[in-house]
C-alpha cells in the first residue's frame, strides 16, 4: 500500500503535464471550430495557455509536494501553504490574461486590488479550516497516546461525519475491542490462578492422606489386620477420588478445546431419567432422601449423546442429594417446550445464596453453603454439566433462594431439523 502510494506521488507531475497538454489541445481545437480565428490568434492562444499551464503546473506540483512530504510539520501549515500557492496560480493566470488583453493600468490596479482581497479571504478561511482539522488530529493523537499508555477508557470525540470523524469512530471501536480483550485476558489469568490453587488443594489433601497411611503401613506402625484393612480401604477410596478428579479435568479440557465428540442419536428422555434414578437411588437412600421422576408421556425424542446427557443428570442429582437434608426429596421433571425439552432437577434443600448464583457453574467454585467442601466433590460437576449441555446446543440455568430449595433446568433440542444442525457440530467449543 505504501509503495503504491509513493509511486502515484512520483508519477503525479507527469500525469498533470499530460493533462495540461491535452487541455491546451482541446482548447485550441475548440476555438478553431467555434470562432475560426486566424492562425496567428490560435498561436497566441496556444502560447498563452502553454505559459499559464506551465506556471500552474509548477506551482501545483510544489503544492502537491508540500502536501505529501514532511517538510511542513503540521496540517495547518500545509493547508495554508497550499491555499497560498493556489492563490498564486489564480493570480498568475489573471495577470497573464490581463497582459495579453492590454488592459489599462487603472483597470489592472482595480483587478489586483480585488484579487488581493479575494486571496486574503481565501487564506483566512483556509487557515480556519486547517486549524480545525489540525486540532481534531491532535485530539486523535492524544487519545491514541492514552490508549498506548494502557488507559483503555480513553475515547476520541466524534464531530460530524467526515473522514476525521470516521477515523475517530474507528479509534473508539478499536479502544472498545482492546478493552474487551484486556478484560478477557484478565479474567483468563484470574481463572488460571484459581484453577492452579483449586487443583493444588484438591490433589494435596488425598495425596497427604495416602502418603500418611502408606508410611504407617510401611513403617509397621499399624499391624493389626482390622486397621490395615481400614487403611487399605481408605487408600483405595482416596485413589478413586484422585482418579475421578483427573477424569473430570480431562473432560473439561476436552470441552474447552472443542475436542469432545458426541455420539448423536435420538434418545428417550423417560429412559434417561429412569436410568438416572436407578443409579442414584442407593446414594439417596443412604442419606435418607427420596428421589422420584415426573415425566410427560407425550415427550418427543431428543437428539444427543445419551451417555453424556445421563452424566449431566447424574451430576445434577448428586449435587441435589449433597445439599438436601435427610427426609428431603429430589424430583426430576421433563416438559416439552416449542422445539426443545426442558429437564429439571429440583430439591427442597438448603438453597443457594443470591451472591453464589452467578458462579455456581464455575469450575472449582464452592459457595459458603451451596458448594462448600464439607459436602465433598471437587466443584467440577456443574461446570461439566454446563459444558455438555452447551455442546448439545442447549442451555442450562438455576433458580434458587436460601431455605427454599434449588431448581436446575436444562433444555435440549428435539429431533428433526435440530439433528442436522447438531450433527455438523459434533466438536463444539465450550467457553
Amino acid at each position: 500500500m505504501a509503495t503504491s502510494s509513493s509511486r502515484s506521488i512520483r508519477h503525479a507531475p507527469v500525469v498533470a503535464a499530460l493533462g495540461v497538454g491535452l487541455g491546451i489541445g482541446i482548447a485550441v481545437t475548440s476555438a478553431h471550430l467555434i470562432w475560426a480565428p486566424p492562425p496567428s490568434d490560435l498561436q497566441l492562444l496556444a502560447l498563452f495557455l502553454f505559459l499559464s499551464g506551465g506556471v500552474s503546473l509548477i506551482l501545483g506540483s510544489l503544492a502537491a509536494y508540500l502536501a505529501q512530504s514532511g517538510v511542513l510539520p503540521s496540517l495547518w501549515l500545509k493547508f495554508t501553504a497550499i491555499s497560498g500557492l493556489s492563490t498564486c496560480i489564480v493570480l498568475v493566470n489573471v495577470l497573464l490574461t490581463a497582459y495579453l488583453m492590454f488592459i489599462s493600468p487603472h483597470d489592472l490596479g482595480l483587478l489586483l486590488l480585488l484579487l488581493a482581497f479575494s486571496a486574503g479571504l481565501a487564506l483566512l478561511f483556509a487557515t480556519l479550516v486547517a486549524r480545525s482539522l489540525s486540532v481534531s488530529a491532535v485530539r486523535l493523537a492524544v487519545t491514541a497516546s492514552r490508549l498506548a499508555g494502557d488507559d483503555l477508557t480513553a475515547r476520541a470525540e466524534v464531530r460530524g461525519n467526515d473522514e476525521i470523524a470516521q477515523l475517530a469512530r474507528a479509534l473508539n471501536v478499536m479502544a472498545e475491542r482492546l478493552g474487551d480483550a484486556f478484560s478477557q485476558r484478565r479474567d483468563l489469568e484470574r481463572a488460571r490462578r484459581d484453577l492452579v490453587v483449586a487443583v493444588s488443594h484438591d490433589l494435596r489433601t488425598p495425596l497427604a492422606t495416602i502418603r500418611a497411611m502408606v508410611e504407617a503401613l510401611a513403617d509397621g506402625v499399624v499391624s493389626d489386620q482390622e486397621t490395615v484393612d481400614r487403611y487399605l480401604g481408605a487408600i483405595g477410596s482416596e485413589t478413586r477420588r484422585l482418579a475421578g478428579l483427573i477424569d473430570d479435568l480431562f473432560e473439561l479440557s476436552q470441552l474447552d478445546t472443542g475436542a469432545v465428540k458426541l455420539q448423536l442419536d435420538t434418545c428417550s428422555v423417560g429412559d434417561l431419567i429412569s436410568d438416572t434414578l436407578e443409579g442414584t437411588r442407593a446414594l439417596a437412600s443412604e442419606r435418607g432422601i427420596t428421589v422420584c421422576g415426573e415425566i410427560d408421556d407425550s415427550l418427543p425424542m431428543i437428539v444427543g449423546d445419551a451417555r453424556k446427557i445421563e452424566r449431566v443428570l447424574v451430576n445434577l442429582v448428586q449435587n441435589a442429594i449433597r445439599h438436601t437434608a435427610a427426609g428431603g426429596s429430589v424430583v426430576l421433571e421433563a416438559r416439552a417446550r416449542n422445539a426443545s425439552v426442558d429437564i429439571t432437577v429440583a430439591d427442597d434443600g438448603e438453597g443457594i445464596a443470591a451472591t453464589d448464583l452467578p458462579r455456581v457453574f464455575d469450575r472449582f467454585y464452592r459457595g459458603e453453603k451451596s458448594r462448600s467442601r464439607e459436602h465433598g466433590g471437587a466443584g467440577l460437576g456443574l461446570a461439566i454439566a454446563r459444558g455438555i449441555v452447551e455442546a448439545h446446543g442447549g442451555q442450562i440455568w438455576v433458580e434458587s433462594a436460601v431455605g427454599e430449595g434449588t431448581r436446575f433446568t436444562f433444555s435440549l433440542p428435539v429431533g428433526g431439523d435440530s439433528a442436522a444442525a447438531l450433527t455438523s457440530a459434533t466438536q463444539p467449543t465450550y467457553h
